[in-house]
C-alpha cells in the first residue's frame, strides 16, 4: 500500500510540474497562492531555473556547509532590488541587469558567486510573454557566469501599484582564504584604475525612454565582473578597495573610498576613458559623465607598487580590455576626491545631490 502511495505521489507531482499558465497576462489570481500561481511558478520559472536545489521546491534553499568551507573562509551576502525603466533597453533587459548586477556586488568583495534567489513584484495586466524573456535572460546570464537560481517568490500587485515588474535577487558567495577587500584599507600612494569607459549605461537607459529626440548606438555595459576579479587577485590578492560604480557612477563610489579611509583621491580627466557620443550627450543635457550609471565597470585601488602588474592582469581579459590608470591616492585634504581638469586646474568632485536619471537599475 506504501508503495502505491509513493507512486501516486510522483504521479501527481509529475503531472503537477508539467503545469502551463493558459493566460496571456497577469492577474490577480497569479499571486493568490492557488493553482494560478503553481502554473506560473512551473511553468515561467522552475522550468527555466530548473537545478538539483531549486527543485526541492520548499520554501528555502539549502546548501552543505562542507562545500561551502572547501571554497573559501568567509561568507558574502549581498541583495539589491531592480526597478529598471525601461524594462528592455540597448544591451539588456531587467532580467541580466538582476543577475549581473547582485553577482557583480558579491565579487567585488572578492567573492565567488554561487547562489541567487529571485523574487519578482508583477503588476495585474503584465504580459506573460514579457515576462518569458525576462526570465530566460536572467537564466542565461546565470548559466554564464555559473550561479544557480535557487529560491524565489512572486507577488502580484492591483494595476497601477507598481511599473509593470520589479525585481529583488539575493546572492551567496564564498571569499577564498587571505583576501580582505574593504574601503578602509586605502592609503595615500595608492593607484586606482577602472576596467572601461564609464556613462554607458546611464545614456542607453535615457536613450532608450525615448523622450529626447537623441539617436547614438550605445549599449549598457551590464556584464558579469566576477572572473575578472578572479584574474585581478590571482596576480594580487593584496587588492585593497574595489566597488562597482553603479548608481552615482564613478564620482560617488570614489568619494565614498575617500570618506571610509579618510584620503583623499585625485582624478587625472585626461585619463578618465568616456566615449565621444557619452560626452555629446552629456554636454547637450548638461549631465555629468563622472555621476551616471554603469554596471560592467569596477574601481580598483591598489599600492602603487602592484599597479602595472594588476592593470596587465585586467587588460588581458575582455572585461577589462580598456582598463587605464585614473588618479591616485593623497592624504588631504581629506575626504574630498579632486579633479585635474583638461586645463590643468583642479575641482571638487563632491557627493550625487539629488539624482541625475531615477530608475536606471
Amino acid at each position: 500500500m506504501t508503495n502505491d502511495k509513493n507512486s501516486l505521489f510522483q504521479k501527481i507531482e509529475s503531472v503537477r510540474r508539467r503545469s502551463k499558465v493558459q493566460d496571456t497576462h497577469i492577474t490577480l489570481a497569479h499571486g493568490s497562492g492557488g493553482k494560478a500561481m503553481r502554473d506560473l511558478i512551473d511553468d515561467v520559472f522552475v522550468s527555466k531555473f530548473d537545478n538539483p536545489i531549486l527543485s526541492q521546491l520548499e520554501d528555502q534553499a539549502t546548501f552543505d556547509l562542507a562545500s561551502l568551507i572547501q571554497q573559501g573562509d568567509k561568507l558574502a551576502f549581498t541583495t539589491d532590488s531592480y526597478v529598471v525603466d525601461p524594462l528592455f533597453f540597448p544591451g539588456s533587459n531587467i532580467g541580466e541587469l538582476a543577475v549581473n548586477g547582485t553577482i557583480n556586488d558579491l565579487a567585488v568583495s572578492g567573492a565567488k558567486p554561487l547562489y541567487l534567489s529571485c523574487s519578482a513584484i508583477l503588476e495585474e495586466g503584465l504580459s506573460i510573454e514579457t515576462l518569458r524573456r525576462v526570465v530566460n535572460s536572467m537564466k542565461i546570464a546565470a548559466n554564464k557566469a555559473g550561479v544557480q537560481i535557487v529560491t524565489g517568490d512572486t507577488k502580484v500587485v492591483h494595476r497601477g501599484a507598481a511599473d509593470k515588474l520589479f525585481i529583488n535577487t539575493t546572492g551567496i558567495g564564498v571569499i577564498r582564504a587571505g583576501i580582505s577587500i574593504s574601503a578602509h584599507n586605502i592609503q595615500p600612494g595608492d593607484v586606482v584604475i577602472i576596467n572601461g569607459e564609464i556613462g554607458n549605461h546611464g545614456t542607453a537607459i535615457l536613450i532608450a525612454r525615448g523622450e529626447l529626440a537623441l539617436e547614438t548606438n550605445i549599449e549598457s555595459d551590464c556584464q558579469p565582473l566576477h572572473d575578472l576579479v578572479k584574474t585581478i587577485l590571482d596576480v594580487c590578492p593584496e587588492i585593497h578597495a574595489m566597488r562597482d560604480a553603479t548608481r552615482g557612477g564613478l564620482a560617488t563610489v570614489l568619494n565614498e573610498f575617500s570618506l571610509s579611509s579618510n584620503v583623499a583621491i585625485r582624478l587625472d580627466e585626461e585619463s578618465i576613458p568616456i566615449r565621444e557620443e557619452v560626452k555629446g550627450v552629456c554636454e547637450i543635457l548638461g549631465l555629468d559623465p563622472l555621476y551616471l550609471a554603469n554596471e560592467g565597470k569596477l574601481v580598483v585601488v591598489v599600492k602603487n607598487e602592484h599597479a602595472e602588474v594588476v592593470l596587465s592582469a585586467m587588460k588581458s581579459h575582455p572585461a577589462g580590455k580598456n582598463a587605464c590608470i585614473i588618479g591616485e591616492v593623497i592624504s588631504s585634504p581629506a575626504g574630498i576626491v579632486l579633479l585635474k581638469t583638461f586645463f590643468g586646474t583642479e575641482r571638487i568632485v563632491d557627493m550625487l545631490v539629488g539624482d541625475q536619471l531615477p530608475r536606471i537599475c
